[in-house]
């Protein structure tokens, strides 16, 4: 049997209480998945002070000595267990507060001991509160002292209380101690980091043969990879820096291009397996808007998306692309134009929006665009029923729809077209895979597919959820847009935001205020919407004010939004439904209250509401006075950048891709247990480059000297589902 397929509750240590947590919070069933649960980081063992080095400002420290006499203190729930620990130049106190019974009959007097935690300051005196605590070895009692590193400190390498047996009779003393992470629930059943450590100790104590290789020679040797037996026991208990980052280096490495290469195939698959629609004619409806109907000329960004767009539609192979763009770089009308050429070549168009307000916004903006050109352009929403609806479906399936703008009605079965030509998706992210997959459906040639997001992606993170889509930027603003200055205001410069806000009004401008609640809560100082209404509605009588949030009904909703865009109302406050799909371009103020609650993407969204007119904008950022050093780095990096692809690489260093709003829906069907798309970034390269090599030199996957790759990759993937395929 192969031990890496043992089941977890053998090892020892572990048992079937200790398995069943092991697999609901981490996934582990396996010792091969114990493998692979890797720490987060290490403490350098290597150095022992002495007692009279030390001080309570101090991280972790090490010390060998013997407890001189041991004290239980207090009643009750104030009861700590208090050993008077020295090792000649000084004396500690070690304090347990809990697992009390266990730590006296584990430890003695006078014997010697090596200990590791953190010092503190109580009474004058140093103690070490719940120490790590084993036999120390002959050669630790006499080491001589050397510099230590301690890499970061972490209160939870405590000792484990509810260990079971006698303190460990140590042999060695390894320079680095790992620190895996640990949920709550796993804490109180027994297994903090200290217990993990132990497992995996047990687990390679009975991996006795080499682990098997995992990529080919000629790919280790090309790029200086360590064996996958070596990183694996390295990156669990290394040896020293060097070997660690060795270690690192090979397993980053290997995630990486297996991820790539999972999504390199699949897109080459899907090229082989899908032949296009042929778009070779640009026809008078494309011709007629583009010299008759634009609104303002394209700028060069807008111009060379097109072309690489109409590229993919003329190449006889569908297209699957994703078009990216910053807040107001003119996105719906690149999509409007590449929808034309869809019509000129006799097929019909459907743009998909997350919300009704966002479609609506799309129909009347392309409407607008086209004037009294003969393109029919018709909504479908859940809102849309009854004859009304009849009639659309009889029209699309008649073919005199030619454009179909609507929110996920356009998936439902009964929504037929006569020949779907081209798929266009906003916001994609919002829009799970299966949903989007179902637009594939409407038509016997799959539609080409065009993607588009105004949350710039950070380029690490575009590679791994979009690496098998073609990529478009828009990287320019239209002519004429001013960049919106933005500030940091504190809540007590109130005067100061009321003092813009009535200057702007007095121009005959709108302002928008956004709030993270809608109601007051006990649990939450913030600002919230309804009392921001009365105050707004009080400080400015003359005005109108509108309000918009999540829990209104949605023709309610937007009434409301239609009232400020019509100008009817000045000031609308709002929670962050008007995140996307909200145009005014007459609104030049964005208030954004309890900035700290928000990150950066949505900030940045949020701004992106006003700065759509020619007139100078402002955005203002109001937060309390006292905020964590994050948050004042967040708001400083929306003060002095307006650049969304900038700010998405700032977001991804701060936050990690975890974190980042759509990454969870975006078909991400991997974990990353070691890799960090925020900093490894030239291994993500070059692992994509060898991936690349790989599907292009053995696209039949049936190359000798490839048999490791196709075997390991085919036992990592976790689904049959070609994701690329529907992304």
């Amino acid at each position: 049997m192969n031990i890496l397929t043992q089941d977890i509750k053998y090892l020892q240590g572990v048992g079937p209480r200790r398995a069943e947590l092991l697999e609901k919070e981490l996934g582990i069933k396996t010792v091969g998945d114990l493998i692979t649960y890797y720490p987060y980081k290490y403490v350098d063992r290597s150095h022992v002070y002495k007692i009279c080095e030390i001080d309570g400002n101090m991280p972790y420290v090490q010390l060998c000595g013997q407890i001189l006499s041991i004290e239980n203190i207090g009643e009750g729930k104030s009861k700590r267990m208090v050993a008077h620990f020295s090792d000649g130049t000084g004396i500690v106190d070690l304090v347990w507060f809990q697992g009390i019974k266990y730590a006296a009959n584990a430890y003695s007097c006078h014997k010697p001991y090596l200990i590791f935690g953190k010092p503190n300051v109580f009474g004058g005196r140093i103690n070490i509160a719940h120490p790590e605590i084993e036999d120390a070895p002959a050669e630790v009692r006499n080491m001589a002292r050397t510099t230590g590193n301690l890499f970061e400190d972490d209160s939870d390498y405590a000792f484990a209380e509810n260990n079971t047996g006698t303190a460990s009779s140590a042999t060695t003393l390894p320079n680095f101690r790992p620190f895996y992470n640990t949920s709550e629930k796993m804490k109180k059943g027994t297994i903090n980091s200290a217990a993990m450590a132990k497992l995996t100790a047990n687990m390679f104590k009975i991996l006795t043969r080499p682990l098997d290789e995992t990529l080919p020679p000629y790919m280790t040797e090309r790029h200086h990879l360590i064996s996958f037996d070596e990183a694996i026991r390295n990156i669990h208990y290394p040896t020293s820096a060097d070997i660690l980052r060795k270690a690192q280096l090979r397993l980053k490495f290997e995630e990486l291009f297996y991820i790539q290469l999972n999504i390199l195939r699949y897109a080459r698959s899907r090229q082989l397996k899908y032949r296009g629609l042929l778009f070779t004619r640009i026809g008078d409806m494309f011709n007629g808007f583009y010299h008759n109907h634009l609104p303002f000329q394209l700028t060069g960004a807008q111009k060379r998306v097109i072309k690489e767009i109409h590229a993919d539609m003329k190449s006889g192979r569908q297209m699957n692309r994703l078009l990216q763009g910053d807040v107001g770089s003119g996105k719906t009308l690149v999509a409007l134009m590449c929808a034309l050429i869809a019509v000129d070549n006799g097929c019909q168009a459907c743009i998909m929006a997350p919300t009704e307000i966002l479609a609506e916004q799309h129909v009347e903006t392309i409407r607008n665009f086209l004037g009294d050109m003969p393109v029919r352009v018709e909504l479908l929403t859940g809102t849309v029923k009854g004859k009304k609806r009849e009639a659309l479906l009889t029209d699309l399936i008649n073919g005199e729809i030619k454009i179909l703008v609507g929110t996920h009605a356009v998936i439902e079965d009964n929504v037929m077209f006569q020949h779907l030509g081209l798929v266009i998706i906003d916001e994609q992210h919002r829009f799970g895979v299966a949903q989007r997959a179902k637009l594939w459906m409407k038509n016997e040639v799959p539609p080409h597919v065009l993607v588009m997001t105004a949350t710039p992606i950070p380029r690490t993170l575009a590679m791994t959820l979009y690496g098998d889509l073609d990529v478009s930027i828009i990287d320019e603003l239209p002519p004429g847009r001013k960049p919106i200055k933005t500030v940091h205001m504190f809540d007590a410069h109130r005067e100061k935001i009321y003092n813009l806000m009535r200057h702007e009004l007095s121009l005959g401008r709108q302002i928008y205020i956004v709030y993270p609640l809608i109601q007051e809560t006990e649990k939450m100082d913030m600002k919230d919407l309804e009392a921001g209404f009365v105050e707004i509605s009080s400080a400015f009588p003359q005005c109108k004010v509108s309000k918009v949030h999540g829990k209104m009904k949605p023709a309610e909703k937007d009434a409301e939004m239609q009232r400020f865009a019509s100008h009817e109302t000045q000031i609308l406050v709002s929670t962050t439904v008007i995140e996307v799909g909200v145009n005014v371009p007459n609104a030049s103020v964005m208030i954004i209250e309890n900035a700290e609650r928000f990150g950066l993407s949505q900030l940045h969204q949020l701004r992106g509401r006003v700065g759509r007119g020619a007139d100078q904008s402002y955005c203002v950022l109001v937060t309390k006075y006292k905020i964590s050093e994050d948050t004042r780095k967040r708001i400083q990096i929306m003060v002095d950048s307006t650049d969304g692809f900038e700010i998405a690489e700032q977001d991804l260093k701060l936050r990690g891709p975890g974190d980042l709003e759509g990454t969870q829906q975006s078909g991400m069907a991997f974990d990353l247990k070691i890799a960090n798309l925020a900093k490894d970034g030239q291994i993500l390269t070059i692992a994509r480059a060898a991936a690349q090599e790989v599907v292009d030199s053995d696209p039949n996957e049936n190359n000798p000297v490839n048999a490791i790759i196709w075997r390991r990759l085919k036992e990592l993937r976790k689904t049959n589902i070609n994701w690329g395929a529907i992304s």
